[in-house]
């Protein structure tokens, strides 16, 4: 299926600065509290969110197979779990929504009350409920810098790593939206010259860029997805 939506030369009647990161062609999927502390899933163009809850239960999505409450959960988890085809679908709808050409919605004063918001109206809340999740060193200057601290200089990068990258289980309970404080972890310590550990907060804390994707509800326990179909479930 094409996407519609990622045509350069369209523009939105929303006001999108020349340097927006959101442009109508990006068109992301999250979860906020709208000013009436209702959480919904929505999306946004340039500094304008959009209630996509409210924008389906006005008839905006009609003949693109969704459920009634879709986009009224607290997580992505199940429009995730559609698949790509109604991804794609929503989001080609949504370009044409919002498209300068398009007055559907442009001129409906009252639905456009409804569905958008300023962003000082809203709080981004977090988007998925993640069950795990799996973090690889990916980075060959990564894996040597962490190898380096564990095993020292001569011994940094793990002969496997040149195979496969390294991936371990991480603890996506610690997973929380951005914009929320984080708190120094505490943990036992074995300071220079001591014979037993202290307990207290880290000396060092690491800051790290990631990056990350979701794959939706996909295989069976012990049936392989092949690499040549892996796009279809990121």
């Amino acid at each position: 299926m094409s996407i519609s939506a990622n045509n350069p030369d369209r523009a939105s009647w929303l006001h999108v600065d020349k340097n927006s990161d959101f442009p109508i062609q990006n068109i992301p999927f999250g979860v906020f509290l709208t000013r009436d502390d209702i959480v919904t899933i929505g999306t946004r163009i340039g500094d304008t969110a959009i209630d996509l809850g409210a924008l389906h239960q006005l008839g905006y999505f009609d003949g693109i197979p969704l459920t009634d409450d879709i986009f009224l959960q607290d997580t992505l988890n199940d429009f995730i779990a559609d698949g790509r085809k109604t991804w794609r679908l929503v989001r080609n709808r949504i370009a044409d929504i919002f498209d300068d050409t398009d007055d559907t919605l442009k001129n409906n004063k009252k639905n456009k009350e409804i569905v958008l918001f300023r962003l000082d109206e809203i709080e981004m809340q977090l988007p998925v409920q993640i069950g795990d999740y799996t973090d690889f060193y990916a980075s060959k200057e990564h894996a040597t810098n962490v190898g380096t601290m564990f095993r020292g200089k001569d011994n940094a990068l793990m002969p496997n790593w040149l195979h496969l990258p390294v991936g371990y289980h991480g603890r996506s309970s610690s997973i929380i939206p951005s914009g929320i404080p984080i708190h120094r972890p505490q943990g036992q310590t074995l300071p220079a010259g001591a014979t037993v550990p202290t307990f207290g907060p880290s000396n060092l804390v690491d800051f790290e860029l990631e990056m990350a994707f979701i794959t939706t509800d996909a295989n069976d326990l012990g049936e392989p997805i092949p690499i040549s179909e892996a796009e279809e479930y990121i």
